[in-house]
């Protein structure tokens, strides 16, 4: 019985309907430049090489450790972190809408160098959101809370990737882009109500924002450090460049926009939302440990859907199926991710630390999947998902030596 008390509690707490907003404002951004930018991009006509490319403009999210810093040290009015999340969040809610009055077949660097321009601000506001529930968060909600964000996250991927592509269908790209800005507001309204968490002795100088935090790293060991990165380098890699086509692939596979739209996305959503629920619970029974083996494996099943799907064809219900084994597998697999980071930084270097993790697990995003377009063409559809599944196991691997089983959590 006081086991089931603490965890309804713990969904309950006010804590975790932050989490709901900080998880929709990081996810809505990315989303557009991951689901919404490529959709737009083979509809005008470019290849798949092109689009494969423009994973490059991610970089922001692979280099954020470089100005993570700047938000450690520095203070804007409203705070440490409320005033740098409301400066980035306006700053998407303005060049968002602008992605729409460009014409990818004449100008295809101007979207390439707005987009990057996007990625920075959004890679911004995720430093900031990160050291935000980090420090909002007590350890033993890391679990929990990460699923909740995690989740909110994955549903905020339904406005660009399902309400949006709907709309490509009815509207001009310029209507589309600005509505699905305006989905920012909610993500600004949070900043201007939550309260600032708690100073814990930000750094003196920007020289110490800088040093400190990889020196306390470096002091916990190399072979230790290294595994970390290893692990974090790994962990997503097979998910993440499988999902990197996604639209496209179902696109080649000929569904319509609004049948991506309708049932691909939609069918996400509730597996997406089971999933975090029931995530939150075996989180809170099992610890992080043993959610990034459990997680990790169902996450690497949610891979062979995309290989099973690719030699179905156009099929609405194996379409749904897949989607909504994804979007809980892949989801799971986040959620543990995320709470393994935020559980591996030092509280009096928040902002850096999380960036420089989640840098380096953006880096798999960026660069490999940068040949994920050039792989697809290569090896077809169902191969392609084959190879996405092998590259998985090496993160499962180093769990054996970064989160063992029997390893004892508080």
């Amino acid at each position: 019985m006081a086991e089931r008390l603490g965890i309804k509690e713990a969904f309950l707490n006010r804590r975790m309907l932050i989490c709901i907003f900080t998880g929709f404002s990081s996810g809505l951004p990315l989303y557009i430049l991951i689901t919404l930018l490529p959709a737009w991009l083979r509809s005008e006509g470019a290849d798949l090489k092109s689009i494969g490319l423009f994973a490059l403009i991610q970089l922001p999210f692979t280099w954020k450790f470089l100005w993570a810093p700047l938000f450690d040290r520095y203070i804007p009015p409203m705070g440490r972190r409320r005033g740098w999340l409301l400066i980035t969040q306006i700053a998407l809610l303005l060049t968002i809408p602008v992605l729409g009055y460009l014409q990818p077949q004449y100008d295809l660097w101007g979207v390439a160098w707005l987009a990057i321009t996007v990625a920075f601000f959004s890679a911004s506001q995720d430093i900031v959101l990160d050291a935000y529930r980090r420090e909002l968060l007590p350890d033993h909600e890391l679990g929990l809370g990460n699923v909740v964000h995690v989740n909110a996250y994955k549903i905020a991927g339904l406005v660009p990737g399902a309400l949006s592509l709907v709309l490509a269908d009815r509207l001009p790209w310029n209507a589309v882009y600005f509505i699905t800005a305006l989905f920012m507001l909610p993500g600004i309204i949070m900043t201007l109500l939550v309260a600032e968490p708690r100073l814990q002795g930000a750094p003196k100088t920007l020289k110490a924002a800088v040093v400190e935090p990889f020196e306390e790293f470096r002091s916990r060991g190399l072979q230790s450090g290294l595994l970390i990165l290893a692990f974090i380098f790994f962990y997503k890699l097979g998910d993440s460049m499988a999902t990197a086509l996604a639209t496209p692939f179902y696109l080649d596979l000929g569904f319509s926009k609004t049948e991506i739209g309708l049932v691909a996305k939609n069918a996400g959503l509730w597996p997406s939302v089971i999933g975090g629920l029931l995530g939150g619970v075996w989180m809170i029974k099992l610890g992080i440990n043993r959610s990034l083996w459990v997680f990790g494996v169902i996450q690497m099943g949610a891979i062979l859907g995309f290989a099973w799907l690719a030699q179905a064809g156009h099929s609405l219900v194996w379409l749904a199926v897949v989607i909504g084994f994804e979007a809980l597998g892949v989801g799971l697999g986040t959620a543990a991710f995320v709470a393994f980071i935020a559980r591996a930084t030092h509280p009096l270097y928040t902002a850096t630390q999380f960036a420089l993790f989640t840098s380096l697990a953006a880096v798999p995003r960026t660069f490999a999947n940068a040949a994920t377009g050039f792989l697809a063409e290569a090896l077809g559809w169902k191969s392609f998902f084959l190879l996405c599944f092998c590259l998985a196991v090496p993160g499962m691997m180093l769990l054996i030596k970064v989160a063992p089983w029997q390893a004892d959590e508080a």
